[in-house]
């Protein structure tokens, strides 16, 4: 049975940071591309980062670029993301997602089987 459990989140001020870890299990860690979304009250989920089976590949979109560093640890089945200088419209429910693919990694929703929870972000003006 595949979990992903997804942590970290919080309240912050506009200008702080935050890491989000995320853990999965039942899986084959490194045989899967791992993307953070997010999705606020009345948005559509959005993917903000997203990073290749070995790390050696990664995504922004122009709204978190140089902000947002995603990061993985295939030895502890570890996802990471950084987040500095946040602002207030970063506020999200924000998900860890797996989705097996060769190379690469996409922001593509659909490409993504495993999910888990969310973890809330508040960032405060």
């Amino acid at each position: 049975q595949v979990q992903v459990v997804e942590s970290g989140g919080g309240l912050v001020q506009a200008g702080g940071s935050l890491r989000l870890s995320c853990t999965a299990s039942g899986l084959t860690f490194d045989d899967y591309a791992m993307t953070w979304f997010r999705q606020a009250p009345g948005k559509e989920r959005e993917g903000v980062s997203c990073i290749s089976r070995s790390g050696a590949s990664t995504y922004y979109p122009n709204s978190v670029k140089g902000r947002f560093t995603i990061s993985r640890d295939n030895a502890k089945n570890t996802l990471f993301l950084q987040m500095n200088s946040l602002k207030p419209e970063d506020t999200a429910m924000y998900y860890c997602a797996a989705g097996r693919r060769y190379n690469g990694c996409s922001l593509l929703l659909y490409e993504y089987n495993y999910w888990g929870q969310g973890t809330q972000v508040t960032v405060s003006s």
